[in-house]
Parts: C-alpha cells; structure tokens; sequence
C-alpha cells in the first residue's frame, strides 16, 4: 500500500500518471512575452497552432509577426492576421522568439530583418526556437555552428554546410536555442519552449 502511495505522489509532482502517460501541463507563466514568426503564405498550420494554443493557455502573451500586416495563409488554410510587421520587432520586448516553419519560411532564409533579429535574440539571452525547416534561418545567421540542432530532413546539408551538429530527434536543445524537426514535433517542441521558460 505504501508503494503504491508514493507512486502516485511522485506522478503528482514529477507531472506524470502512475502509467507513465504525460498530464496536462498546469504550469502558470503570467507575465512572459513570446514571438512567433510566421509566413506570410504557407506556414505550417500545426507548428503554429501547438505552441500558440498552449503558450496561451498558460498566460503567455503571445503576439504574431509575419512580413506583412495583411491576412498570413497557412499551407493547410488556416487564416491568422499578425500583430506586427517583423521589422517593427525587437528581442528586447520578449522572452522567447519563434520562427514558425512550413514551405512559406524560405522568405525568412536570407532575410536581413529576420537574420538580425535572430542573432540579437541570442545575443540578448533570449530564448530562439526554429521548427521544420526555420532552422535554416538560424544558421543563415551563424547561430549554430557547432552548435547541436535539428531540422526537417530536406534541410539537413544546410544546417550541416554552416557547421551544425545534427541530431536526428524530433526536438533538440543546446542551451538556450530549439530546434525542430516538423509537424510532429510541434507538440513536443511547444511543452520545450514551456520548460525553457519556468
């Protein structure tokens, strides 16, 4: 009986049922900022959705830049009207800034604006996260050299020329930059950018 007691205390506070099988998250992060970026046509719908329903769900104010200010259309429909044009954003004013992918994200690849930013988020300690093949942007900006990354498999030889560590997982984290692989990974990668935050 006593084993079976500390079990489920231990599932309660680790965050996980007595069967292993992750909870929802009840983690608070009231008060921080997080930028994610996305195409103005073709981001991915789910690697969007993922980390913005759940950063929002935990108080996270969550705010959309893109290259323009008009409607952005994701690859699979959806329709999201950013806050602000991606010139007009500073690192400065967030905790986190997130380059959503999709086939759209090429826009961003050698784009001065979304290169500088980049950097000045890493320059400034922030944390930066690239999922699919967003990752490309970050090492267009010279971000990952040596640096351990991931990226949706078409985008591997880019990452590599620029001197990044592969690592074939869905998610992976090296300090204070995240990366991931694609739309599988967009729940994964969300409940990172969490933990990167508390």
């Amino acid at each position: 009986m006593r084993s079976v007691i500390a079990a489920v205390l231990l599932a309660v506070i680790t965050g996980t049922s007595v069967y292993g099988e992750v909870k929802t998250m009840t983690t608070t992060l009231n008060g921080k900022k997080v930028l994610l970026i996305i195409a103005a046509n073709g981001f991915q719908d789910e690697e969007f959705s993922q980390p913005y329903n759940l950063l929002s769900k935990l108080g996270v104010s969550v705010k959309i830049a893109c290259s323009r200010k008009d409607k952005a259309q994701g690859k699979f429909g959806r329709q999201v009207t950013p806050d602000f044009i991606l010139a007009e954003c500073k690192a400065d004013d967030y905790d986190a800034v997130v380059f959503i992918g999709g086939p759209g994200a090429t826009e961003y690849f050698n784009d001065p604006g979304a290169l500088a930013l980049a950097r000045d988020t890493v320059s400034k300690g922030k944390i930066l996260g690239a999922i699919c093949i967003a990752p490309v942007i970050l090492a267009n900006a010279g971000l990952l050299k040596n640096k351990k990354a991931t990226v949706f498999p078409s985008e591997e030889d880019q990452l590599a020329n620029q001197g990044a560590k592969l690592v074939k997982q869905n998610v992976v984290v090296d300090g204070k930059i995240v990366t991931a692989s694609g739309p599988q990974a967009a729940r994964e990668f969300a409940e990172t950018l969490v933990r990167l935050m508390q």
